[in-house]
Formats: C-alpha cells, structure tokens, sequence
C-alpha cells in the first residue's frame, strides 16, 4: 500500500493567540507559518508526490500553497472529479489539492474559539487528557468520531491511491493536530486514551507507510531532512520495517487541545 505523509498546517495566528480554532473560519498562517509553508516545500522536493488531499480550512490550504506552486502536477483536477464514498469535494477550481471534509479539524462544539489557558480549568479537559476515548465536545463531536472519520479517510484514500499509481506511491496530505495524532494511534495500534502522548508541530511531517499486513510508522512529527522517504528503486529484505513544545496553556504533563504551537 502507499505511503502516506501527514503534514500539520504551519502556525497559524489562533496556535499564537491561545484560541482553540477548530473550524472557525477565517483563521490564516501567521509570518511563522508561512515561512515554515515555504520551507516545507524545499523538504519534500526530493520525494515523488502522486496526490495532494487536505483539510478544507484556510490554514491547511496555506500550508499546502507552495508546493502546488512548485510542482504544478498535485493541483490539477482530477478527470472525474469525485473521491472515496463521495467525500472529495475534487480539485478547486483554480487548481488547488483535493479537499476531504473528513480530514478536517476536530469540531469542538462550544469549545471553539476559546482560550486554551480558560479550557484547561474545565472538567472535561481532564476527560480529554487522560480518558480521550470519552471524551465528547458539547455540540462537537467525540473524539472516538474523530479517530472513525480520519482512519476511515486514510485507508479509502490509500486504496485509490495504490489502485492508480500502484503500492510504492507517497501522498501527501495537510490537516490538524488531533486528526494527525488519532490517525498516528491507529497505526501504532495505540488506545484512543494513550493518544495525547504524540505531539505533532505545526508543519511536521508524519510518514506511514501502509502494508497489508500492518503499517509502520516511518517518520513521526518531523521538520528536518525528509530526503529518505522517496521510494526505493526495488524492495528488499528488511523495508517495510526501515525506518514540541508543549503550550504554555496547558497544566504541565497535559497535551494542548488541537497541537502545540511548536518550537518557533
């Protein structure tokens, strides 16, 4: 099967002002984010891209800006238009990545557009951090609904994907913390409670590659060198198995709600 790189939108100026953004629209990459939008795109310009897919909020959408730009290939519109089970709402029209609605962000319901440092005196916030599995967001969603709608995304894409450009194939895919993180905890076979313990900065770039077997988690919330992630010319013994700051927010020992602003 493919291998998939999950890439959290840059910084985005809710991370720098302690806003629980959710999809609150309107919410763009701050300076920093943008010049992490840009170097993202040096990163990955050793590795073949066969499709870019992203969250539809503007943030992501900024993320993914430059490197449409530099290989023009991700942004055209595919000829049919239409993407697993109905949910790609296809190519915009000015040529942009495929969007998935099921990729975007976590809806946090009454929690949206709070500040993180307020939120972390809420009960519920505990629910979050230590028992993720039941926890459900007044008027939002559960994050077991999170985990069912992104897994659910990822593996239907995978299967397009292999299905038309075979299983060596690398996408690319732009969405938000938590998504990343519950998608990361169903690769490593990891509890819904356990998946605070993964930290995704923004602009990092996660690498699973999916087998039929299992998956393996290549790279995890990574910002450096991503050289090593193109495919290998012929499979060999041994190649499936190759290879944040906290917010301030946050009691210590407890995971920002949506991600960390990261290092910057």
């Amino acid at each position: 099967m493919p291998t998939l790189l999950l890439v959290r939108h840059g910084r985005s100026t809710a991370n720098t002002a302690g806003i629980l953004a959710g999809w609150t629209p309107g919410v763009e990459l701050d300076d920093t984010g943008r010049a992490q939008a840009a170097a993202l795109a040096a990163r990955l310009a050793p590795v073949p891209l066969v499709r870019a897919v992203s969250s539809p909020l503007e943030r992501c959408l900024q993320t993914l800006e430059p490197l449409l730009a530099a290989r023009p290939e991700l942004a055209r519109p595919q000829p049919d238009g239409s993407g697993p089970a109905g949910s790609e709402r296809g190519a915009a029209a000015a040529g942009g990545p495929a969007l998935d609605d099921r990729l975007g962000e976590c809806h946090y319901g009454e929690w949206t557009g709070r500040p993180l440092a307020e939120l972390a005196k809420e009960p519920l916030w505990r629910t979050v951090q230590d028992h993720a599995a039941a926890a459900a967001f007044p008027g939002g969603e559960s994050l077991r609904e999170l985990s069912h709608r992104t897994v659910g995304a990822v593996r239907e894409w995978n299967e397009r994907i292999a299905a038309e450009h075979g299983e060596d194939a690398v996408w690319i895919a732009c969405s938000h913390g938590d998504v990343i993180k519950a998608v990361v905890a169903d690769a490593l076979g990891l509890h819904l409670d356990h998946f605070q313990r993964i930290n995704v900065d923004p602009c990092s770039v996660t690498a699973i590659r999916y087998t039929a077997r299992r998956p393996f988690v290549l790279r995890m919330g990574d910002t450096g060198d991503l050289a090593s992630l193109a495919p290998r010319p012929a499979a060999h013994p041994g190649r499936d198995g190759q290879d944040g700051q906290e917010g301030q927010a946050a009691p210590s020992g407890d995971a920002v709600v949506g991600g960390s602003t990261g290092a910057a």
